[in-house]
């Protein structure tokens, strides 16, 4: 596997096993149940500042000064994510987008993996949807898991 594409190929193409769809929405899924176990506002804080990280993932990816501007650009997003939920979402559907970029004609976030930023963009746009939506809790809080331990255990 080279780098970057050659220059007469222009986008990789889409994935064909359905194992490269399936994976990234079990992830995001997961990803989701686990965040719901976070109690507010640790979660809205934890997740802004993790997608500020995430802006910075394709620093170094071919594309050039482009990747420093959406790192810059992101980092104020997740910023404002602080603040918003709908903001995470949003800076999470701009990462899909430059996930959608890496795939066809940069590097991708895993070298290793050809389709890797394919599955970024199905993955990150799940989580967008579930954050743009307020972030709801999925499932019990691990608050409600504890007092129904205490109680069950009680005589």
């Amino acid at each position: 596997m080279t780098d970057s594409l050659p220059s007469h190929q222009m986008i990789r193409p889409v994935p064909t096993h359905p194992i490269e769809y399936i994976g990234p929405i079990i992830g995001a899924l997961v990803f989701i149940l686990l965040m719901s176990l976070v109690k507010e506002p640790a979660r809205r804080q934890f997740n802004a500042v993790f997608l500020g990280g995430a802006m910075g993932a394709y620093i170094s990816g071919g594309l050039g000064l482009w990747e420093l501007g959406f790192a810059v650009l992101g980092s104020v997003v997740a910023y404002r994510g602080l603040q918003s939920y709908r903001m995470i979402g949003a800076g999470w559907l701009m990462h899909a987008a430059w996930d959608l970029v890496h795939h066809g004609f940069a590097r991708p976030i895993w070298p290793f993996m050809e389709t890797s930023s394919f599955g970024c963009v199905i993955l990150d746009t799940v989580i967008a949807v579930w954050f743009l939506a307020g972030a709801p809790t999925w499932g019990r809080s691990a608050g409600d898991i504890r007092s129904q331990l205490r109680c069950s255990t009680q005589p």
